[in-house]
This record gives C-alpha cells, sequence and structure tokens, in this order.
C-alpha cells in the first residue's frame, strides 16, 4: 500500500504540487571583505562537522535530517530523521 492511499481524496488534488526541497550543509557568518576577495580555490569552513546529520527543508520549513550519500554519479540524502510538530 502506498504512503498516498490512505490520504483522504479531496488532498488527491494537492499530491502534484510542486514544492522547493532543499538540503543545508552548514553555514558560517563571515565578514563582507572574506567574501569579496574569495576566488576560485577558496574553502568556505561551515559550523558543522563533517559527519553531522544535513537539514532538509520543505518550502523553507525544516521537515528531516539526514546523511549525504551518492547515488550513481551523484549526491543524495538518506532520511535518519522526521522532524514532528513540537509537543
Amino acid at each position: 500500500m502506498s504512503p498516498t492511499s490512505e490520504l483522504p481524496a479531496n488532498l488527491d488534488v494537492l499530491l502534484d504540487v510542486p514544492i522547493k526541497l532543499s538540503v543545508e550543509l552548514g553555514s558560517c557568518l563571515m565578514p563582507m571583505r572574506d567574501l569579496l576577495a574569495m576566488n576560485v580555490s577558496s574553502v568556505v569552513q561551515l559550523d558543522k562537522v563533517a559527519d553531522a546529520p544535513v537539514d532538509l527543508y520543505v518550502n523553507q520549513k525544516l521537515v528531516a535530517r539526514g546523511e549525504v550519500v551518492v547515488v550513481e554519479d551523484r549526491f543524495g540524502i538518506k532520511i535518519t530523521e522526521i522532524i514532528g510538530k513540537p509537543t
């Protein structure tokens, strides 16, 4: 049974609505002078360690965390945690 078969029929119209899915590897704060001094070989150090989970966002809302994986010649995300509503 597919996950969508359990939804009420009136939600079926929403299942094909496009969403923006993005993954955040990490972030950093830096002065504008450092940004302007960057070139092709520059490295930006992020605030997360290499094996930390990445955050998965749907329309800028955090929905899950996961691990970066390689699928054939592309990056992918293996979901390790679904973020629920705070109780």
